[in-house]
């Protein structure tokens, strides 16, 4: 599961948000709208991304 990693693009603002919804976003690295990260696949980092679903995308990336 370490192989993996995940591109991850916030894909609507973050005005208006919960508190703890801006820091699952921050938290993954993202800052504007249409800005990419690539994370590691782990527990964490999939349950902030669930938390915060209806605002990025996820791709998948195999090594």
């Amino acid at each position: 599961m370490a192989d993996k990693k995940l591109k991850v693009t916030l894909t609507k603002s973050k005005n208006g948000r919960l508190k703890s919804h801006k820091a699952c976003v921050a938290g993954l690295g993202l800052r504007k709208i249409r800005q990419s990260s690539i994370l590691e696949d782990t527990p964490a980092v999939r349950g902030m991304i669930n938390k915060v679903a209806y605002m990025v995308s996820v791709e998948e990336i195999t090594a």
